[in-house]
């Protein structure tokens, strides 16, 4: 049980780490990069970037979701778990409904946008995408938050 559980956590963190930490360079360190560039250029590269990266998120959002509730089962069921850990799911479920609208969606019509040449529409994809994925990386500071001093302030 305590391997399963230190096999569950350290997969737990390293997929947060990953989307928190992809969505905190993309917002912050590549958006304002970009800015420099011509709109079908720019909107062409965030194809590519946010292709990757959403591959990554497509694989991690499961893997939290299991092992999210996978720990929590180990620690003795939903109805043991402190309210920290009841924060932490249910902002975790929300960002991952926020990412699959933004996968399925925006992200979506960016690319038929870019594969289409309709500079406009991909710019105004790429906008919509920016106010979401700032939204989804407010909420994954706060989780990290609550994983991290709520575990002193909230159980």
């Amino acid at each position: 049980m305590i391997a399963a559980m230190g096999l569950a956590f350290a997969l737990h963190v390293l997929s947060a780490v990953v989307w928190v930490g992809g969505m905190f360079f993309a917002y912050v360190c590549l958006r304002p990069s970009l800015a420099e560039m011509m709109p079908a250029e720019r909107a062409a590269l965030w194809v590519r970037v946010l292709g990757r990266f959403f591959a990554w998120v497509l694989a991690i959002v499961p893997a939290m979701l299991l092992t999210g509730i996978g720990m929590m089962q180990l620690s003795g069921g939903i109805a043991a778990a402190g309210i920290r850990v009841h924060v932490m799911m249910g902002l975790g479920i929300v960002m991952m409904l926020l990412f699959l609208h933004v996968y399925f969606a925006p992200f979506k019509r960016l690319r038929k946008a870019v594969a289409d040449g309709d500079v406009r529409f991909a710019a105004e994809q790429v906008g919509a995408i920016r106010k979401l994925v700032a939204v989804n990386l407010t909420l994954g500071i706060a989780v990290v938050l609550v994983a991290t001093a709520g575990k002193y302030l909230l159980n």
